[in-house]
């Protein structure tokens, strides 16, 4: 569950990040390409998005996510996640289960949503890699490179869609060697989304079991 929790938060970040100046040292080609791409994205206030998730070597996993600033809800593999900025509730079907803990950004290192961009400003280099043909539309590869040494992550694999530049995955590979590629199955753009959507009410799941681990 530890791992799934710090997946799908990546998942969430990597999308508010591609909103924002992100861009460090690198070529002018792959510079151009997250420029446009972000000029796109930094325009959303809010997003839903179905993808699937492969973990190397694993089976691919469809999961939703609807995201509002910092406040995110995530479905995938049997699981829940509600974050309103102040408390993680993460809801487990099987065992009609839900624990809370205090949100702590920090808790993703490089990748804390309150630091996300002036981490990438400072924590990585780009580099434009190839064009690809996936059926009709032809995407861009960008890979972003971590220059911290205390990072997780290594690198990240970018694939945008050069007609329109919207993102179609991307690919991040750490350095314990591990690989994890996100897949955007369907975006849907500025959705209505009350704040209370992203808290977990107890009312909504009879007999849920509470682990309150604040």
């Amino acid at each position: 569950m530890k791992n799934l929790k710090k997946n799908a938060f990546r998942l969430v970040v990597l999308f508010v990040f591609l909103g924002g100046n992100v861009f460090a040292q690198g070529d002018k080609k792959s510079a151009a390409i997250l420029e446009a791409m972000s000029n796109k994205y930094q325009k959303i206030k809010s997003f839903k998005a179905a993808f699937t998730y492969t973990p190397e070597g694993g089976t691919p996993l469809k999961g939703e996510a609807t995201v509002k600033g910092t406040k995110f809800r995530l479905k995938m593999a049997g699981q829940e996640i509600f974050n309103d900025g102040k408390l993680m509730a993460t809801y487990i079907k099987e065992t009609n289960e839900v624990n809370l803990q205090d949100f702590d950004p920090t808790a993703s290192g490089d990748l804390d949503p309150t630091r996300i961009y002036s981490a990438y400003k400072k924590g990585f280099k780009n580099a434009f890699v190839k064009e690809k043909k996936e059926g009709a539309k032809t995407l861009e590869v960008v890979e972003l490179t971590s220059t911290n040494k205390s990072s997780q992550v290594d690198k990240v694999q970018i694939e945008v869609n050069k007609a329109d530049k919207s993102i179609s995955s991307w690919k991040i590979f750490q350095k314990n060697g591990q690989e994890v590629v996100y897949k955007v199955d369907q975006f849907q753009p500025d959705v209505a989304v009350a704040d209370t959507y992203f808290t977990f009410n107890s009312k909504q799941y009879p007999g849920v079991e509470v682990v309150d681990l604040r």
